[in-house]
């Protein structure tokens, strides 16, 4: 009776340890899910700033683009006047 009795106990209490182990499992998981969703949503934002600035961005190098080839366009005639000039 005795053997029985504290059997039972043991398997009681691994019971209520095992309960335990579960719930604090379960609150431990719960925490890290609610930090990862909090990357998560900075992560997106942070995305989304990168690809504004990256149209942004071409939208000014379009700009940039035809000046560019007026500059060199310019600097050519210059330089064949120049050129023509020493000749």
């Amino acid at each position: 009776m005795n053997q029985l009795l504290t059997n039972q106990i043991l398997i009681g209490l691994c019971t209520l340890v095992s309960t335990l182990c579960w719930g604090l499992c379960f609150w431990w998981m719960h925490r890290i899910q609610r930090s990862q969703d909090t990357l998560l949503r900075e992560l997106h934002a942070q995305g989304k700033r990168i690809e504004r600035l990256s149209k942004e961005e071409h939208a000014m190098m379009s700009e940039l683009k035809p000046a560019v080839s007026e500059i060199k366009e310019v600097m050519h005639a210059q330089s064949q006047e120049n050129k023509a000039g020493e000749g």
